[in-house]
């Protein structure tokens, strides 16, 4: 178990020290803010959607390693799927953050922040992106918060 647990860990450092898709996007069609009061972390999303699809994601901000890893993964993940297997994934990332990892889901890369719960103050770290992902899909203005 230690193995993987340093995996994982590998894995969070990486995406935080060379974020994926850290760049503001001049077409976005979809766009939202989040903010993590109690972290500090700070983050926009950009969506740019085609044909029902995310045809590119990306995100700028700041924040924690767990933060910052959550939402390079996200943008890497989404690319290509359909709208509303973003919002089901969304559901059950919340739900393997939150309480126990839906059967017969691959998470992929994403599993790395499957021990993320054992750290009830770190949830918020890794669902920021998330929450601001769906506001951004669902149109909503309001900043997202983990609050």
């Amino acid at each position: 178990m230690s193995d993987l647990r340093e995996l994982y860990q590998e894995v969070i450092f990486d995406h935080n020290r060379s974020p994926r898709n850290f760049h503001p996007m001049e077409d976005a069609d979809h766009v939202a803010d989040g903010h993590n009061p109690l972290c500090g972390d700070q983050l926009t999303v950009y969506l740019r959607i085609e044909d029902g699809r995310i045809a590119d994601a990306s995100f700028v901000g700041h924040g924690c390693a767990i933060s910052t890893a959550s939402a390079s993964l996200m943008t890497e993940t989404v690319r290509g799927m359909k709208v509303e297997e973003v919002e089901a994934l969304f559901e059950d990332v919340h739900e393997m953050l939150t309480d126990a990892a839906p059967e017969g889901r691959d998470f992929g890369k994403l599993e790395v922040f499957s021990g993320v719960k054992e750290f009830p103050a770190r949830v918020k770290c890794a669902t920021l992106a998330w929450h601001t992902l769906h506001n951004a899909l669902a149109g909503v203005r309001d900043t997202a918060k983990t609050e």
